[in-house]
């Protein structure tokens, strides 16, 4: 059986004469339970480079204590992961298929293995509030870590967390001011494997970063936020998790847009290239959306309308009719976050990151450089919007109003990726850009809409149903 939680909590390493300070006191605990001690040992698993560990993500097979199994933790939030449980099963040693599924956004098609094995010896102190009702575990563990391969190290060391089990971060922090006091140091999230594996890491530090307050600080950090949530939100996509997909089609957007408004700052022609195969990916995530989008919309449309006027198994025909259409798209998605092209786009994204092709604005103010890249966008949404409203009535002004929702929405991103420089301003526009765009994108799904309720409509008649209830539904998204 899986196992999904959030896993909040703070690491702390110690020093060999360290002793954990009394946390009785501390907000809402009543008492203390323990020290009950548990012996675990785990192996880790991750690609031969440690693109894992490198991601914060780890991926462990764990025997002892109360949750034996496989473990992966992925990245949700500061002080938060993610934790997938499975059982240990029959697969022994090999990375459950589930698992490795969902670290591919990391791992690219490279091999999983073993690269390290930790014993740890446990001691478990809980925090119990009146009503007995756990609120966190404080846990003091001895490690002795040893990787595989060609080289074998072994590195050891004491190590505490806390981890909220029923309590509030107010507890947290005040657990974490408690322990500071007491000497203890915060640990990194995955410290216990990083000490194991230090010697692999020095490759992994960061290259330098540009200089604080220019146009590419500015730009770069934006940039590597949504990176980071594009892969963040793989894992839930493939799981079929509600919304997943429209939040990872926005986040695709959002980097194309930003490579597009700021091709002076990140230099617009080594970026077309991500910009194009991002486009793909968010076609690809789209097909998937739309179909959820117009099945709700005429769906809550059919809700709506008067019983008398809904006339024959008209839900059941429109559900009919997209069910084999979100199928296909749920399935393109899937084959699109397994193939070759998305682990090459996730490449070239990590390379612009990591060596960033600098435009003639880089290093300019951000304060000067990003103003004059958004007013172009607005510029831009300006001259669509102008010629909507010369366009012909019918598909010449569908066509028109729909380039000027995409301009719109770049503009708002834009605003959105500048937020950080001009504030309570970038903000208001951002706003006021999603206001013009979420107006434009429902004329856009009324105009889908109405040409699908036509389609279905026609089926309905000749298989001898009554099409009364389709055309009310056109007429209702034609007005």
């Amino acid at each position: 059986m899986v196992t999904d939680t959030r896993e909040i909590e703070l690491k702390y390493e110690a020093g060999p004469d360290a002793v954990l300070p009394p946390l009785e006191d501390l907000p809402r605990v009543a008492s203390e339970a323990g020290p009950a001690e548990q012996k675990l040992e785990a192996e880790y698993y991750d690609t031969e480079d440690l693109r894992l560990l490198r991601a914060g993500v780890t991926l462990r097979r764990r025997r002892g204590g109360e949750d034996s199994g496989w473990h992966l933790k992925l990245p949700a939030g500061p002080d938060t992961r993610r934790e997938i449980r499975l059982p240990l099963g029959r697969a022994g040693r090999t990375v459950p298929a589930e698992l490795a599924q969902l670290v591919k956004v990391y791992s690219r098609g490279e091999a999983l293995g073993p690269v390290a094995r930790i014993a740890t010896v446990r001691h478990v102190r809980t925090l119990i509030d009146e009503s007995g009702t756990s609120l966190a575990e404080v846990v003091a563990d001895e490690v002795s870590a040893q990787t595989l391969g060609e080289s074998t190290t072994v590195a050891g060391g004491p190590e505490v967390e806390v981890e909220l089990t029923g309590g509030d971060r107010q507890l947290l922090r005040a657990a974490d001011k408690r322990l500071r006091r007491g000497g203890l140091q915060p640990a990194g999230r995955t410290a216990k494997l990083e000490r194991a594996l230090a010697d692999a890491l020095p490759a992994l530090e960061e290259s330098r970063r540009p200089r604080r307050g220019s146009a590419a600080a500015v730009v770069l950090s934006y940039t590597e936020e949504q990176a980071a949530k594009l892969k963040a939100l793989d894992p839930s996509v493939r799981r079929n998790e509600p919304d997943s997909v429209h939040q990872m089609r926005v986040t695709s957007r959002r980097l194309r847009s930003t490579l597009q408004s700021f091709g002076q700052v990140l230099r617009g022609a080594d970026t077309q290239h991500l910009a194009t195969e991002l486009r793909w990916l968010g076609h690809v995530l789209g097909d998937d959306r739309d179909n959820e989008v117009l099945t709700e919309h005429i769906e809550a449309e059919i809700h709506q309308a008067p019983v008398e006027l809904v006339m024959g198994p008209v839900a059941a025909r429109v559900r009919e009719h997209f069910a084999p259409l979100s199928a296909q798209s749920r399935k393109a998605v899937l084959a699109a976050l397994d193939s070759g092209r998305y682990f090459a786009l996730l490449d070239e994204l990590d390379q612009i990151l990591a060596a960033p092709p600098l435009g003639p604005d880089a290093d300019r103010p951000a304060k000067q450089a990003l103003a004059h890249a958004v007013a172009r966008t607005y510029r831009r949404t300006s001259k669509r919007m102008r010629a909507a409203d010369k366009a012909h009535p019918g598909e010449p002004a569908n066509v028109a109003l729909h380039a000027a929702r995409r301009a719109a929405k770049r503009s708002r991103y834009a605003a959105e990726a500048v937020a950080p420089v001009y504030g309570k301003q970038a903000k208001r526009y951002a706003k006021k850009m999603k206001k013009v765009q979420s107006t434009l994108g429902d004329h856009q799904d009324a105009v889908i809409a109405r040409n699908t309720l036509r389609e279905i409509g026609v089926r309905a008649h000749l298989e001898g149903e009554n099409a009364f209830t389709y055309g009310l539904l056109h007429e209702h998204n034609s007005t």
